[in-house]
């Protein structure tokens, strides 16, 4: 019984495949349609790529149109081929204006983009792009079903461009260039006032004038010893349970014991 059920699975995966090549094949632009339609409902999503790329400059213009090229764009996207789902869906949303699947297709669309932003580390080229589209998207559809998700996404890209910019602020620190290190994190909490790196950019400036200021010259310690001693103030008002708040009140005990000797 066993023996049968395998060969008749293995006769209909030969049809279908026999079928699919035979379509891929055909001239007849309808027979690749229904082809293209069944692959796609049945997830085959890759293979029905193949026969959509063949016959859409076909059916531009066409009642069935509207149909092929959604999905055209959601088999780019299911396959994660977001660079094509993107333009795809982009080129749907002003082709069909008035279709009830525009604003899925809008929302897919900018988010294809988002899906290509790389690693904080990397160039952010495609993260601002994702979130021009999705804003745009947001401010085309304010009552969008997608507005929740679609405003996660634009926080979470948003703090990916923060943080890159605080890593590249911090690594002054990291190397050791204290007096880079202040400006670029004074700069970065400047213009990202309501970050979630707030706290570590508070206290790397801390660490920098603290290290810039014990390891000063006689002539410049006092003055740099005060602004480090701002900055651990500036820690503390932001937060008095920070988790940095062991070191920065060793630091703020040595910066008071040096400041004595100016004192005198």
């Amino acid at each position: 019984m066993k023996k049968i059920i395998s060969l008749l699975l293995l006769v209909a995966v030969f049809s279908s495949c026999n079928e699919y090549q035979k379509a891929l094949k055909s001239e007849d632009v309808a027979v690749k349609f229904d082809m293209a339609t069944k692959l796609y409902d049945a997830g085959k999503y890759s293979k029905a790529i193949r026969i959509f790329e063949q016959i859409a400059p076909a059916y531009r213009g066409k009642p069935q149109a509207e149909k092929l090229f959604y999905m055209f764009a959601q088999s780019y996207y299911r396959t994660k081929q977001y660079t094509l789902s993107g333009y795809q869906f982009e080129s749907f949303v002003s082709g069909y204006p008035k279709s009830e699947k525009q604003q899925e297709a809008a929302y897919l669309g900018a988010k294809s983009y988002s899906m290509l932003s790389p690693v904080y580390s990397l160039d952010q080229t495609d993260t601002n792009k994702a979130l021009d589209k999705l804003q745009t998207f947001i401010d085309n559809y304010p009552q969008t079903e997608y507005l929740v998700e679609a405003n996660a996404t634009v926080k979470a890209l948003s703090e990916k461009l923060e943080k890159k910019v605080f890593e590249n602020a911090k690594g002054y620190n990291t190397i050791s260039d204290f007096k880079s290190a202040i400006v670029a994190l004074d700069n970065f909490v400047a213009d990202y006032p309501g970050t979630p790196f707030k706290e570590d950019a508070l206290f790397y400036k801390l660490d920098s004038a603290y290290q810039l200021g014990i390891n000063s010259i006689p002539s410049k310690m006092e003055e740099r010893l005060l602004v480090a001693k701002a900055a651990q103030a500036s820690l503390m008002k932001f937060n008095a349970e920070t988790k940095y708040k062991k070191v920065a009140d060793e630091m703020l005990v040595r910066i008071e014991k040096d400041l004595q000797k100016f004192t005198k």
